[in-house]
C-alpha cells in the first residue's frame, strides 16, 4: 500500500504539489492522472525518496522510502526508461542493480525473459529503441519481485501489441495482490487498465474514485433510441418530462438521444404505448470527456486556436 498524507512540495515560490492526500491499495491497478504540470512526476519522485517534501509524508507499506532496508525488494519503479549506462548491456545493467540489493543473479535472466528481452540481453542498452528501453526499465522494476510498483508512462514507445501486453501484465501483477500505481497520458488505455483513478491538477487532488464513478459524475448519461414511429416516441417521452434531442442522421437512420433516462424506463414507456423500437442503447461518456471536463481549469498551458496562431492563413 502507498499512503500519501498532506504531501506538499515548493520550488521557491512555485507550488508543485499542494497538500495532496490519497491511498493506493493493493490488489488493483490505480491510475494517476493529471494535465502536464499537475505534479504527477514530482509526487512519484517524493514517494520514492528522490525529492524531499516541503511538508507531509509518503509511505510505502507504512514506511518512508529511505527506511526500507532493501528497497528493490519492497518497491519497484519505472520513471525514466533511459536511465541506464549506454555502454552497459541489458544483462550487465540488471546484474549491477541486483548486486546492490542482494538479489540473486539468476533473477536477472528471469525478468529479461518476463519482458521479452532475452535475445538482446547482451546488447548495449544505448542502442535500444524507446520501446526496448521501456521493457528494460520494467525488468528493473520487477527485479526484486516487490509488492509495490510505480510506473510513469510505461507504454511510451510501445507498438499496439506491446501496449496490450503491458496492460495485461500490470493487471496480472495487481491480481497477485501487488500495489500498482501507473501514470499515463493515454486516457483510452488507462480506462481499460485501471480500476481506481487518482486525478490531480496544479498539485491538488481533483478526484479519487473508481474509473466508472469518475466518468459518471463528469459526463452526461443518455440513451440512443431508434423507431419507425419516431415522432410518436418523441412526444411520448417529452410528455413524461424527459429531455429529448435529435441524434442526427446515420447509416442506421435518424435517432433520438434521451438525457437522464435509463433503457428500462424508455423501453417500458414504448411497450406500454405500442411503439416499436429498433434500437435502445445506453450512451456512456468516455474517460477523455470526463477528464477534460474536470481538469480543464487546471491545465497549465492552453493552446491558441490554430487560425490565431497561423495569423488566419488556414
Amino acid at each position: 500500500m502507498i499512503e500519501v498524507k498532506g504531501l506538499t512540495k515548493h520550488y521557491g515560490p512555485t507550488v508543485a504539489v499542494d497538500d495532496l492526500s490519497f491511498t493506493v491499495p493493493a490488489g488493483q491497478v490505480t491510475g494517476f492522472l493529471g494535465p502536464n504540470g499537475a505534479g504527477k512526476s514530482t509526487t512519484m519522485r517524493m514517494i520514492l525518496g528522490l525529492d524531499k517534501p516541503t511538508s507531509g509524508s509518503a509511505l510505502i507499506n507504512g514506511k518512508p522510502y529511505h527506511q526500507l532496508a532493501h528497497p528493490l525488494r519492497e518497491v519497484g519503479a519505472l520513471l525514466d526508461a533511459r536511465w541506464v549506462h549506454p555502454n552497459r548491456s541489458a544483462r550487465a545493467h540488471l546484474q549491477w542493480m541486483a548486486a546492490s540489493n542482494g538479489i540473486a543473479k539468476s533473477r536477472v535472466d528471469e525478468v529479461l525473459r518476463l519482458v521479452g528481452l532475452s535475445e538482446v540481453a547482451g546488447k548495449n542498452a544505448g542502442g535500444f529503441s524507446l520501446g526496448m528501453s521501456q521493457r528494460l526499465g520494467l525488468a528493473g522494476a520487477l527485479l526484486g519481485d516487490p509488492p509495490v510498483l510505480l510506473f510513469d508512462e510505461p507504454v511510451n514507445g510501445l507498438d499496439p501489441e506491446g501496449i496490450l501486453w503491458i496492460r495485461r501484465f500490470m493487471q496480472r501483477l495487481a491480481s497477485e495482490g501487488r500495489t500498482v500505481l501507473v501514470s499515463s497520458h493515454l486516457l483510452s488505455e488507462m480506462s481499460q487498465t485501471a480500476e481506481q483513478l487518482v486525478v490531480i491538477g496544479r498539485g491538488r487532488l481533483i478526484s479519487d474514485s473508481t474509473v466508472q464513478e469518475f466518468i459518471d459524475k463528469s459526463s452526461e448519461s443518455a440513451v440512443r433510441v431508434r423507431s419507425p414511429q419516431l415522432d410518436a416516441l418523441r412526444s411520448l417521452l417529452i410528455a413524461r418530462g424527459l429531455t429529448v434531442r435529435e441524434d442526427g442522421e446515420s447509416e442506421s437512420g435518424p435517432a433520438l438521444l434521451v438525457v437522464g433516462a435509463t433503457t428500462e424506463v424508455i423501453g417500458a414507456a414504448a411497450g406500454e404505448n405500442g411503439v416499436t423500437l429498433f434500437e435502445l442503447s445506453a450512451q456512456r461518456g468516455s474517460l477523455e470527456e470526463a477528464f477534460m471536463k474536470l481538469t480543464g481549469g487546471d491545465v497549465q498551458y492552453h493552446a491558441e486556436g490554430m487560425e490565431e496562431v497561423m495569423g488566419g492563413a488556414l
